[in-house]
């Protein structure tokens, strides 16, 4: 599960705005506010192409692209 919370903050901490966010991954601004509102998922793609635009950290690619559950079960390890 994403946290559209964490990438929404993200693509404006990194001084993007949705729509330029959208053009630079090659997808239409209205199919990126989709997936931000989870009207649609976010394909692995997607995540790849959004971590290498807003150049995130590993840390905050996994902060964001993997859910509570994943990053509990790692804690455990």
């Amino acid at each position: 599960m994403v946290n559209t919370k964490k990438l929404k903050g993200k693509i404006i901490e990194k001084g993007f705005v949705v729509e330029a966010l959208a053009k630079a991954i090659g997808i239409n601004k209205s199919t990126l506010y989709r997936k931000l509102n989870g009207q649609c998922p976010i394909t692995i793609r997607d995540a790849d192409l959004i971590v290498e635009e807003l150049q995130l950290t590993t840390s905050e690619a996994c902060d964001i692209f993997f859910s509570q559950f994943v990053a509990d079960t790692r804690k455990r390890i």
